[in-house]
């Protein structure tokens, strides 16, 4: 069965939402766009976060020392080695391969240790700090380093998990992984979970040091901190290259920046895989849903979609993790879907699996005054191709009785449930949503039990 976008817990048969779980899920055909903040470790209450981040501190400052001592080309390689690490899947490539820097890159970076007298006596307290300097080093690279270098915590970790959660593991080498010890990287044979397709090992890593910018970076220091009127004259391009450049000779700019950014550390948080909307804003969704005419008159048809786009999401969070919102076209017809992974931890979720093998959820939304039967043999196609037998409509209006008809003639002949979800239902999605006291899944699942007690 095609899965759209894949996750890696769902291949391996496990089913739990993302929020029940310590680690994010990677997916198997893309990156994941959030990045490891060292500066999240620093602040963090655990002493093991505090003295993973010292393992990184230590790794990268010994490249200055490496430097000092002459190693410059060992410095070099190590930097390149440590600045992509595909096995945790962050960061926003489609394909799941970066790229590492290059060699004069690696060398700007590392000349800080000579430039800055401060990095070449103390070394770096934050080497998020090198974005401040060197173009061209970004989020990415912050992350793929911190993880580099504690790549060893990181299948510890992974290897815990997997087994808690009945993953399959296999025995595989994995590359690039840094010994504090011997303070060189080294190939480990292990053994971890692997990706189904090229068969690469695959590492998880720990919600709590996500973030999609990190907190110490380049464009918060250029708005808040950075003299911008010292570095260039009324007119003049202001490029981040000067400021870079200004930096290196003004190291004390720099370090009141990062200064006020440890003492306001309480405020750096994760940021979350998935916010739900407030429940205000619930409501003003709703409310604009229902002044809408049917029909595509004046966009009403992609305002719809729009719409219920941004709610459902969040109503059926954390029962059902959002995948994406998806385009298909049927006889020449566009259609938009919303698909939901099927997480298996309700007892309706398991029912629609064991029955009608969905693996995921679609809803296909129509902002039509009628649906019809063209309608429901469209999804009856989707459904039948790609995942499982139970689909959702989301539409204004209660179907009417020969299509209602229609879909439980589908049941009895194919076993196909189709359910209907109409503006009443979702109003009432949105009044559970707001007073938190059930589920909004309830609505659906009350759907269901009507649509049940009708078939033969």
């Amino acid at each position: 069965m095609t899965l759209i976008r894949p996750r890696f817990t769902e291949f391996n048969e496990v089913f739990v939402p993302q929020a029940e779980l310590d680690f994010v899920i990677p997916f198997l055909d893309e990156d994941i766009p959030l990045y490891v903040d060292p500066f999240l470790l620093w602040r963090s209450p655990s002493l093991q976060d505090k003295g993973l981040h010292q393992v990184i501190l230590g790794a990268f400052n010994n490249l200055g020392a490496l430097m000092k001592s002459g190693a410059k080309k060992q410095a070099i390689q190590q930097l390149i080695t440590a600045s992509e690490c595909d096995e945790v899947g962050l960061g926003t490539s489609l394909n799941k391969k970066g790229t590492r820097i290059g060699l004069s890159k690696a060398e700007e970076v590392l000349s800080l240790f000579e430039q800055i007298p401060y990095y070449r006596d103390y070394g770096f307290r934050h080497f998020e700090e090198i974005q401040l300097f060197v173009d061209g080093i970004g989020k990415d690279r912050i992350s793929d380093i911190a993880c580099n270098f504690i790549k060893s915590f990181l299948i510890d970790y992974t290897i815990q998990e997997s087994e808690d959660l009945g993953i399959r593991l296999q025995d595989v080498v994995v590359t690039n992984v840094y010994n504090p010890s011997s303070k060189v990287f080294e190939n480990v044979n292990t053994k971890v979970p692997v990706h189904p397709e090229n068969g690469l090992p695959v590492l998880l890593v720990p919600k709590r040091w996500l973030r999609y910018i990190p907190w110490i970076n380049y464009d918060t220091y250029f708005r808040d901190f950075c003299p911008q009127d010292d570095i260039a004259h009324e007119g003049e391009n202001l490029t981040r290259v000067k400021v870079q450049t200004y930096n290196r000779d003004n190291y004390g700019v720099v370090d009141a920046f990062v200064r006020v950014r440890e003492r306001t550390f309480e405020d750096c948080i994760n940021d979350p895989l998935f916010s739900q909307i407030p429940v205000i804003s619930a409501r003003r969704k709703l409310t604009a849903i229902k002044k809408l005419a049917t029909g595509k008159d004046a966009g009403s048809d992609i305002k719809y979609e729009k719409y219920i786009g941004q709610l459902l999401p969040s109503l059926l969070y954390p029962q059902l993790d959002f995948a994406q919102e998806q385009a298909r076209t049927d006889s020449g017809v566009s259609i938009r879907d919303l698909i939901f992974y099927n997480s298996r931890t309700h007892h309706f979720l398991r029912e629609i699996m064991n029955d009608y093998g969905s693996r995921q959820i679609t809803f296909e939304m129509k902002n039509v005054k009628v649906i019809k039967r063209d309608h429901i043999d469209q999804l009856n196609r989707y459904l039948n191709d790609n995942l499982g037998n139970f689909g959702v409509f989301v539409t204004r209006n209660p179907l009417k009785q020969a299509q209602f008809t229609r879909t439980v003639d589908l049941w009895s002949g194919q076993r196909k449930a189709i359910v209907v979800l109409t503006d009443a239902d979702i109003e009432q999605m949105v009044e559970v949503f707001e007073s938190k006291q059930r589920a909004p899944l309830d609505v659906v699942i009350k759907k269901y039990v009507e649509f049940k007690r009708a078939c033969p």
